[in-house]
């Protein structure tokens, strides 16, 4: 019997069947996914489970066998939807670390526009993993995996332009996320 895909379990392991070849891909997923578990305090303690199933989940789209589009976000939720994943874990998957920006820049607006975006602690604290790791998993401040990102990315290129762009919205995600955490609020109403 499968694990569900939205339980930290069944997350790594459907990660684990994708991202290895990846090398450093598969390295950062697995210390996002440790900044998940650490950022679970900012949410809901219900909620805390498909928080680190998402970060386990948030980059499958890069792998090759899921490649449609190009690009990961939108990949890897089409894939997951495929799979049954529930619903909230696909539109997280589609829009972890500001993915619409990104969508613009690349005309899949409307595609990604399919799965709708939430604003919650969930969102914030996911974001806040992806933001707070380098590219081959380390952990870095939000303003150096910034300026890592411009510096991969030539200026001009949909991932720099997009970057530039979500750097605002992205930010006041990290600093909601590190104030819950500051103030052990978990996000409830």
């Amino acid at each position: 019997m499968p694990s569900a895909l939205d339980t930290p379990q069944g997350a790594a392991e459907l990660a684990e069947s994708l991202l290895p070849p990846l090398g450093n891909r598969w390295l950062r997923t697995h210390t996002v996914a440790a900044r998940a578990v650490e950022a679970s305090k900012a949410v809901p303690e219900n909620e805390r489970d498909l928080l680190v199933a998402a970060a386990w989940l948030h980059d499958i789209g890069y792998a090759p066998e899921l490649r449609d589009t190009g690009f990961h976000p939108l990949d890897g939720a089409r894939h997951l939807a495929s799979l049954g994943a529930p619903d909230r874990l696909v539109r997280l998957v589609a829009h972890h670390s500001g993915a619409v920006y990104e969508a613009e820049q690349r005309g899949l607006s409307a595609e990604l526009a399919v799965y709708e975006r939430e604003d919650s602690p969930v969102l914030d604290a996911l974001i806040f993993a992806d933001m707070t790791t380098g590219p081959a998993g380390q952990r870095f401040d939000f303003d150096q995996r910034m300026d890592e990102i411009l510096v991969r990315y030539e200026p001009g290129s949909e991932v720099h332009t997009a970057i530039t762009k979500a750097r605002p919205y992205l930010g006041a995600a990290v600093d909601r996320t590190s104030a819950r955490l500051a103030g052990h609020v978990d996000g409830s109403p």
